[in-house]
């Protein structure tokens, strides 16, 4: 049950100033329908670095590592969960190459690297489990953006 999943909203900022919010994880918690804090593993911030996410999902808490695979100011912003291999991030991209507003992309995929830990881990229940991960990223996204765009228009 390979996906990807995405979304987008136009935000009245410049690229680089989304680019210096959503890779500042430390301030997931503010935006996040999902993960309420994080924190760096360490003083590294650029590709390779790793953050550990702190999430919560009705009764249910969890906390994963990630580490950052792509660390492109103005760009994108993402990281690859390490023990499930979902990949998360934002892209940016100006409006019609203005520098005062930015199409921002939160998108998620999850891989067949994904399923094999569901597998192991949920074993029968692992599909249930993945169709509740896939339709809480879907609602997520969308409130995720809204956030995030309220945050940078004031």
């Amino acid at each position: 049950m390979a996906y990807e999943i995405s979304d987008s909203v136009t935000v009245h900022a410049a690229p680089s100033k989304v680019f210096d919010l959503v890779s500042d994880v430390t301030r997931t918690g503010e935006w996040s329908a999902q993960c309420y804090r994080a924190e760096w593993d360490s003083d590294d911030r650029g590709e390779g670095a790793t953050f550990t996410g702190h999430n919560r999902r009705g009764e249910r808490e969890w906390s994963t590592v990630s580490e950052v695979v792509s660390a492109r100011p103005g760009q994108e912003f993402s990281w690859r969960v390490t023990s499930s291999g979902t990949r998360w991030g934002f892209r940016m991209e100006p409006v019609n190459r203005r520098e005062d507003a930015t199409v921002l992309t939160e998108f998620t995929a999850f891989t067949e690297e994904g399923e094999a830990y569901f597998q192991q881990k949920f074993g029968d229940d692992a599909p249930a489990q993945e169709a509740d991960r896939r339709d809480a990223a879907t609602y997520g996204i969308t409130e995720t953006l809204q956030s995030i765009k309220e945050i940078l228009e004031g």
